[in-house]
């Protein structure tokens, strides 16, 4: 079944590690002293803490075409390893811990891992829809030995890993939705059942038996998804109803297919994709990687000795970044896709890339003057709209604009041909200083309301 995933694979590799480790790849730097910051799973007894962490998820995601179809379910999280430096004594032999040790010259430096983990799980639709399917899951702590030595051979200390056992639940179920059109919700919940209590519960210790970066892959061959972004409008309501904790689910692999799901504690489209001029993981994919990659090169070289023994992970994004070659540099620089065919070219001409919009010579756009009709009114600059930003958003804080008053500024045009509105904020006390620097606000026509 991993086939299955593997279009997916790369997007959900990114949320795995996402924030794993952050630039500049450092132990010391400010930003790495607390992690584990995205879909976080902790043991029940320290949910009850207040402002805790969920010890639970729960994705509920709608599937037509269904009656033959068997689900496969892949739940993917990181168990936390905490790495240790102990230093040898060579008078006796024994080890003591220290937070780093120096050894010909390379630190090595005391550091909490993640460990890839995964829980499989697949039963018929019909199954599902006659009872929950309940799969629960254990992974044993651990502790690993790895003695480490100088240039000459001479013992100089060890690191110490310990994995702290993680129990769990998977749980699967389906009903069918009181609609003419055959669909079934699909429900599956992801537990964090770690039995482990501290009298004075401190999240550091939580994090231990927690599942990090939890999120979850579904895949139902010959069947279809119905996308809950953007869902069509006989599904609407049933998309509305589903109920979707700590979790958001989008159609994943290529576009068109909707075989896959995935279930992710990060924002996302449907579809999503890593840019194919991305040639690394650089534990941040909403950055811009052009950005990151010349930061990393400004590294000092103690700075990059210091990422190198901070984890394996950053040693690789170092040595990866200080060998690129220049054209693979030079792809990160930008690009531009799905540009329309420019001069009405007939289809038996070569399709040309259109132009940038140049106002001097296009006069058939005018955003000072140009209309759209929203609700049946003519919106345009200076009209006054309510802000109703839409599911398909992918920034959480447009939840505070919802019901917000502004004013449009202009009405663009794409060379897609989407149409776009400039607005500024009536209750925004730097809406002069805004216009005069051109930073508006986009939002598409079916994201407002007139006044």
């Amino acid at each position: 079944m991993n086939a299955a995933f593997e279009t997916a694979r790369r997007v959900a590799d990114a949320v795995l590690f996402e924030g794993y480790l952050l630039y500049p790849y450092r132990a010391s730097s400010a930003k790495n002293q607390v992690r584990w910051q995205f879909g976080v799973l902790v043991p029940p007894a320290f949910q009850t803490a207040e402002d805790s962490e969920p010890s639970a998820n729960q994705t509920e995601c709608l599937l037509e075409r269904w009656e033959h179809a068997t689900l496969h379910v892949k739940v993917r999280f990181l168990q936390v390893q905490a790495r240790e430096v102990e230093e040898v004594d060579v008078a006796d032999g024994t080890f003591h811990p220290v937070p780093a040790l120096r050894i010909d010259g390379d630190e090595v430096i005391a550091w909490e891992e993640g460990v890839d983990r995964a829980v499989d799980v697949q039963a018929s639709v019909a199954e599902l829809l006659d009872g929950e399917l309940a799969v629960p899951f254990r992974l044993d702590g651990g502790r690993e030995l790895e003695p480490l030595h100088d240039r000459d051979g001479r013992l100089a200390g060890r690191l110490v890993r310990h994995r702290w056992p993680v129990a769990g639940v998977v749980r699967l179920a389906g009903e069918r939705v009181d609609d003419p059109y055959g669909l079934v919700r699909l429900r599956v919940r992801v537990e964090n059942e770690s039995d482990w209590s501290a009298p004075r519960p401190r999240r550091e210790e939580a994090l231990r038996h927690a599942l990090v970066a939890t999120h979850t892959l579904l895949a139902a061959p010959g069947a279809a998804f119905v996308s809950l972004l953007e869902p069509p409008e006989w599904a609407k309501a049933a998309a509305e109803a589903c109920e979707n904790r700590h979790t958001w689910p989008v159609l994943a692999g290529e576009a068109g297919n909707r075989e896959v799901m995935l279930s992710s504690p990060i924002i996302l489209y449907d579809h999503p994709a890593v840019a194919p001029e991305s040639p690394q993981d650089l534990f941040d994919a909403t950055e811009i990687d052009e950005i990151l990659t010349l930061r990393t090169m400004a590294l000092t070289d103690e700075e990059k000795q210091e990422a190198r023994a901070t984890d394996e992970r950053a040693a690789a994004l170092i040595d990866r970044v200080d060998t690129m070659p220049p054209e693979l540099l030079e792809r990160l620089h930008g690009a531009v896709r799905m540009l329309r065919p420019a001069g009405g070219a007939k289809p038996s001409e070569p399709a040309q890339p259109a132009p940038w919009w140049d106002p001097g010579s296009d006069a058939s756009v005018s955003p000072a003057t140009d209309s759209v009709r929203v609700a049946g009114v003519d919106v345009a600059m200076g009209s006054r709209v309510r802000l109703r930003p839409g599911l398909r958003r992918a920034d959480a804080q447009d939840m505070f604009l919802d019901g917000r008053m502004a004013t449009v500024e202009a009405v663009f045009l794409d060379v897609d041909g989407d149409c776009h509105l400039a607005l500024l904020l009536d209750d925004d006390p730097a809406a002069e200083l805004q216009r005069w620097h051109g930073r508006f606000l986009y939002f598409a026509p079916d994201e407002v309301e007139p006044v």
